[in-house]
């Protein structure tokens, strides 16, 4: 006897990120809550930066551009935090605080 297997793929149609919680809402119905401390790059970034994301994959995936994060909606729903290193998460704050010293010497050059 074959069975017919049908997989649909979890995909997000909303995302609120909180100072709490990253908050992603379901094409079915469903609303998925983590704790923001699950995802670094989060939680160093900005209101304005966490709000600031896009939908990836036709859904199954959120990308926030100016915190080169990625999260697959698969691994909220399997309860998988960033997988990120310290060593890397590391890098990426020294690259951030760089870029930002150097921004706002930018805005102080033009005063």
């Amino acid at each position: 006897m074959n069975t017919l297997v049908i997989e649909r793929q979890a995909r997000a149609q909303r995302v609120k990120v909180t100072d709490e919680e990253l908050i992603v809402e379901l094409e079915d119905g469903r609303t998925i809550s983590v704790p923001l401390s699950w995802f670094p790059r989060l939680v160093h970034g900005t209101p304005e930066e966490r709000a600031h994301w896009r939908l990836i994959g036709e859904g199954e995936g959120i990308h926030w551009p100016e915190l080169d994060e990625d999260i697959e909606v698969s691994h909220l729903l399997a309860g998988i935090p960033s997988q990120e290193s310290q060593q890397s998460l590391q890098k990426w704050l020294e690259r951030r605080r760089r870029k930002q010293a150097d921004e706002a010497e930018g805005t102080l050059a033009y005063r």
